[in-house]
């Protein structure tokens, strides 16, 4: 089975994308601060990542940048999951290091097939 960290820090979307990666038969792991998700990344070493990019310590793109310099590399997929969506920001995550980008609201109808298509299962 499949492990996922979900770094998110509004409670509600925790819920709601945890429920569903539980449904599709993803075990989750959760992380509310950008330093808790690079300690669990680091440690837990999970199949891929999702990542709020609005986050109360530290912002997504160093907790990325933080991953992406350590010893994991670029092992682990890291999948952006942000309300950003202004002109220009998709393309700034993933040259960042990003390997895909979903926007919020998530569509509960098709996050779990972004989320497999994103990592490579379809």
């Amino acid at each position: 089975m499949k492990r996922a960290l979900v770094i998110e820090d509004n409670q509600d979307n925790m819920v709601l994308i945890t429920r569903l990666l539980s449904k599709a038969g993803y075990q989750t792991r959760e992380a509310v601060t950008g330093r808790d998700g690079v300690d669990m990344a680091l440690k837990e070493r999970p199949d891929f990542i999702l990542l709020d990019i609005q986050l109360p310590d530290i912002l997504g793109t160093e907790v990325l940048r933080l991953i992406r310099e350590s010893e994991i590399g670029n092992r682990i997929p890291v999948i952006a999951v942000t309300s950003f969506a202004m002109a220009g920001d998709r393309e700034r995550l993933l040259d960042a290091g990003c390997d895909g980008y979903l926007e919020k609201p998530i569509d509960p109808k098709l996050i779990i097939q972004q989320i497999k298509q994103i990592i490579g299962e379809n």
